[in-house]
């Protein structure tokens, strides 16, 4: 049972580089923390079939130096995947890649496409046959419709009928596609090296590989880059219409990254700083929960002259595991990944700064482990609203009925955590914290209020696909 919202998916991209397998490579490496199920690239020379490698488990353990020599190119697609349509199988690791009536394509997906399963039953009607149950294959047969029209026709064709999230790219055979949903929920941006140009999830990959950053690639935009450059074939709406994730900042986002202009950590500290003058306590020290606690937790310091200090000491070599935990260790799942230093806390009031609580079974765990330690008082702050809500545009909450805060009102959360108090950042503050209203830039905060700001069909879930395998077309 997933205790934390999984993460998304990260898509990389390099076109006219000598060296776009190594790019892709080293790019995925930083966009890890967006998804540990599987990593694959799909690199092309121009004149060759693609060449295209998917593994299951982390970048490290799917690129060893014999996949690596077997791609080659100076364009390349990179793919992370934490999965939120479609199980997690080698069957559903991206690049997906096709032969059909555009020639050869293959696509990376960020997003949920919300009217998948309506695509995906239409096109199986007329003939389709398709070899996973992501949503984002339903864009490829899209595609494949538009028989003897141009490969950027095709494209924008395809993403005329979908609907949700989406930050997309897409290899042809001598040019890359990429493309933003009108909303823009999720980042996607462009850099440059050398003659080459880059895409990625996320500026911090740019700073690994000393890309030059030249823009985020605007809502609803869709380029297409070849040997002449940047094209923009459908030009940006407005930003003001935007639904950009705001859960990007508060957590998933890697804090060095740049996103419409706000670095990721400067907007962490702000929202300890709204934290601390919303909820101010009388306390001894202020510890973050590793690692997205950390800047929200420095800002809290700052904001409220409570000392800043590590007291929870996570272990970074921990990811799944099959060990389950038993009476002899108590609390494994907790204490597996975080450690506690208890001289530190001892006989002393603590804050505790999260990110966000989900199902409020670590949480609680942590507050039990900090009064084992001797802590006096222990007060929570968390730094953004309640989670009450599912997403329905690429992260996977647990199902609103697992959410701690829509089961428990505030009093009850904290008499549950057996905490001091509790105080969770409110909408106005993350929003401040987060540039708006002082940026033009729209947020969509669905998973704290319930509005949503595109329509999806009720009971979706990442697997829907593979259930509507088992139900005959005619019954549906």
């Amino acid at each position: 049972m997933r205790l934390y919202p999984g993460e998304e998916c990260g898509v990389f991209a390099v076109c006219g580089h000598p060296n776009a397998v190594t790019l892709s490579t080293y790019g995925l490496y930083a966009l890890q923390h967006r998804g540990e199920e599987s990593a694959g690239i799909a690199a092309s020379d121009g004149k060759h079939p693609f060449r295209i490698h998917r593994g299951m488990g982390l970048v490290s353990q799917v690129f060893d130096s014999a996949a690596l020599a077997s791609l080659s190119g100076s364009m390349a697609i990179g793919h992370v995947r934490y999965s939120t349509t479609g199980s997690s199988n080698l069957m559903n690791a991206q690049p997906i890649a096709v032969v059909c009536s555009q020639g050869e394509l293959a696509l990376a997906h960020n997003g949920d496409i919300v009217n998948a399963s309506e695509l995906r039953a239409r096109l199986e009607n007329r003939g389709s046959i398709f070899q996973t149950t992501t949503d984002s294959e339903v864009i490829l047969h899209l595609m494949a419709q538009r028989v003897g029209k141009p490969v950027e026709e095709a494209f924008l064709w395809a993403l005329d009928q979908t609907e949700g999230a989406y930050a997309l790219v897409l290899m042809a055979k001598d040019k890359i596609l990429a493309a933003r949903d009108p909303q823009g929920f999720r980042p996607l941006s462009l850099g440059r090296l050398d003659d080459g140009y880059i895409l990625s999830s996320e500026t911090c990959a740019f700073d690994l590989l000393h890309v030059q950053f030249l823009r985020d690639i605007a809502p609803g935009e869709v380029i297409s880059i070849d040997g002449d450059g940047v094209h923009v074939l459908r030009a940006p709406r407005p930003i003001e219409t935007a639904a950009f994730c705001i859960f990007e900042y508060v957590y998933f986002a890697r804090p060095d990254s740049t996103i419409h202009g706000i670095n990721v950590s400067q907007a962490r500290i702000q929202m300890g700083r709204e934290l601390a003058r919303l909820y101010p306590v009388e306390a001894d020290l202020v510890i973050p929960v590793p690692d997205s606690g950390n800047y929200a937790a420095l800002g809290f310091s700052e904001e409220s002259g409570i000392p800043f200090n590590f007291a929870f000491v996570r272990n970074h070599y921990i990811g799944r595991t099959f060990l389950q935990p038993t009476q002899l260790i108590r609390d494994f799942n907790v204490r597996i990944k975080l450690n506690l230093v208890q001289e530190s806390v001892r006989g002393k009031r603590v804050v505790v700064v999260d990110d966000s609580i989900v199902r409020g079974t670590t949480a609680r765990a942590r507050v039990a482990n900090l009064r084992e330690a001797g802590a006096s008082e222990v007060h929570i702050r968390v730094s953004c609203p309640p989670h009450r809500f599912a997403c329905h545009y690429g992260i996977d909450f647990p199902d609103p009925g697992s959410l701690l805060a829509n089961q428990l009102t505030l009093e009850r959360i904290q008499s549950y955590l057996n905490a001091d108090s509790i105080g969770y950042l409110n909408i106005d503050g993350l929003l401040r914290a987060c540039g708006s209203p002082e940026s033009s830039m729209g947020f969509c905060t669905a998973c704290f209020t319930g509005r949503y700001p595109v329509a999806f069909r009720r009971g979706l879930h990442k697997e829907i696909l593979e259930r509507n395998q088992l139900t005959p077309l005619a019954a549906k």
